[in-house]
């Protein structure tokens, strides 16, 4: 179970929230504990369904959990919902920008209901185009933005009350790597400067570089927490081989299965995991029609082993 402390800004205990009725109710989430302390970024990883929207739309006050207990800026939720939320910014997943605005129109309505009055958002404004690196944009309709843009944009909105907390829910899908590397360069920064950042994301990379601690949760329940290096270690060996091509089913019938701790399939790849690949390496000097890639264990490899390599819908 998590524990409160004094520097939780958020704090999640034996939450549970179900959909449906009678026998077609299915639990979304299921007794999920987890606490955020000031400064870091928590991340929630799962498959898809697995709840962590519906976790963050709990946690906003957005839907009312079955059972449990939130607390959000030290008020509880979702009662107290409207004033916990004047200190959170909120990146949700589609943008949801105002096309018949300007982008630093977008901007000045937004912070109107924090209650922030037109003048003090003027002044900020500048600020947050630039962070954005939309300063040449701010005349711009939305209609005329890059989906990349659109995100920085988002990301800029999400800031307009100079919130403690933000809640990202997957912020750079659909991104190309350009835009991808830009946001993660400005949460870095937000984190420095000792924001609180709450994120989803598929990305195992982007988690890895960004989180402090990080959840893996499935069915709703939470499976395991903890410091990207500190899962990785504890649950995945420290190699991994993966070997491509027709032949490679057949090599690791002959060779991975006595040489590596585990062996996994999918489709031509073998995924040898092992904390001695030299034995594994030697019977590939030789092999013909084989490809291979030796790499050090990440957190893929962890998300893999914990939620499965099967297809969710």
């Amino acid at each position: 179970m998590a524990e409160t402390t004094e520097t939780s800004i958020l704090s999640v205990r034996n939450l549970h929230k179900a959909f449906g009725s009678g026998a077609e109710r299915t639990a979304i989430i299921n007794d999920l504990s987890f606490a955020l302390r000031r400064g870091e970024c928590y991340g929630l990883l799962g498959p898809n369904g697995a709840g962590k929207t519906t976790t963050l739309r709990l946690c906003l006050g957005l839907s009312t959990p079955d059972s449990g207990e939130i607390l959000l800026n030290g008020q509880q939720i979702p009662d107290h919902a409207r004033i916990a939320r004047m200190r959170v910014g909120v990146v949700p997943q589609a943008d949801n920008l105002d096309p018949d605005f300007t982008v630093q129109e977008n901007l000045l309505v937004f912070a109107r209901y924090f209650g922030i009055a037109d003048d003090v958002t003027r002044l900020r404004i500048p600020e947050l185009l630039e962070f954005a690196n939309l300063t040449a944009k701010k005349d711009a309709r939305i209609g005329e933005l890059s989906g990349g843009m659109k995100r920085r944009l988002t990301l800029a909105r999400a800031l307009v009350n100079d919130p403690d907390l933000l809640f990202m829910d997957e912020p750079t899908t659909g991104l190309d790597p350009q835009a991808r590397h830009m946001i993660w360069e400005r949460l870095k920064s937000l984190l420095a400067r000792g924001k609180t950042i709450l994120l989803t994301t598929h990305f195992m990379d982007e988690a890895e570089r960004l989180c402090d601690r990080l959840a893996v949760i499935d069915h709703g329940k939470m499976i395991a927490e903890g410091s990207p290096q500190s899962l990785i270690a504890q649950h995945i060996e420290s190699e991994v081989l993966e070997v491509y091509g027709e032949s490679a089913r057949s090599w690791a019938e002959q060779h991975g299965h006595g040489n590596a701790s585990r062996v996994e399939y999918s489709g031509e790849t073998v995924f040898c995991y092992t904390n001695d690949v030299r034995p594994l390496l030697a019977t590939l000097q030789h092999a013909q029609g084989l490809r291979y890639l030796h790499r050090p264990a990440n957190l893929e490899d962890l998300f893999l082993k914990l939620t499965g390599r099967e297809m969710r819908d």
